[in-house]
């Protein structure tokens, strides 16, 4: 079988950069074309054969959703997973409607994307191995590909509860905070949460930089991309 086409939609450019290496580091998926905004979107999908679009739903110009309307309505055959941040769950629901395969909410570590591409790969190959199923079974056999067996796990030491905590901290905030500032809000040391927004900017989420404020070592603060 040969590489699976895949079109990365991310307006953030860290998250984009590194979803596109993320899938590069998969085996048998290749990106065409990486883009930040619903028209770009569009457009690559009329320039590249795709097989399956990686889409983010906060776009600067339009929804994602109006994206897989546009698919849908041009009957384009591209399957889309969700890599969003997105946890409404009106948004979530009108994208299975629409025929999102799977929805993935950032942060997550490489090993939860590949897992979610190697099941939908699975899932191809049943497609693709003829043009009608035998049975029930092969029927659920086949769905069944598209959802990972296991549970991905965060970093040791890492818990979502505590991960969500933080990623909604600094969204919310109206400027950058230091490890400092999110420990007074967060019920962690500030060791323990510096090592969550560190992981956050590691996954594209959060950038990092530096706070100069008199004589000293300058201190590192972190902000919601």
């Amino acid at each position: 079988m040969t590489d699976l086409r895949v079109l990365v939609v991310e307006d953030e450019p860290v998250a984009a950069e590194a979803h596109t290496a993320y899938v590069g580091r998969v085996e048998g998926f290749t990106v065409v074309a990486t883009v930040g905004t619903c028209q770009e979107a569009i457009q690559a999908l009329q320039d590249h054969p795709v097989d399956v679009v990686l889409l983010d739903m906060h776009l600067p110009d339009r929804h994602g959703l109006e994206i897989l309307r546009a698919l849908r309505s041009a009957r384009h055959r591209a399957d889309v997973i969700a890599v969003t941040s997105a946890r409404e769950l009106e948004v979530v629901r009108s994208a299975v409607s629409l025929g999102v395969v799977q929805y993935v909410l950032k942060p997550f570590t490489f090993a939860t994307l590949r897992e979610r591409l190697e099941a939908y790969r699975a899932y191809v190959e049943r497609a693709d191995r003829g043009s009608a199923l035998a049975s029930q079974s092969d029927v659920d056999q086949m769905l069944g590909s598209l959802r990972p067996t296991g549970r991905t796990q965060l970093p040791k030491g890492l818990s979502e509860e505590m991960l969500t905590q933080v990623s909604s901290v600094l969204r919310e905030a109206d400027a950058a905070l230091s490890a400092r500032d999110l420990a007074e809000r967060l019920p962690v040391s500030r060791v323990t949460v510096r090592r969550y927004a560190e992981y956050l900017c590691d996954s594209g989420l959060a950038m990092r930089r530096s706070r100069y404020a008199g004589a000293g070592r300058p201190e590192v603060e972190y902000r919601w991309v």
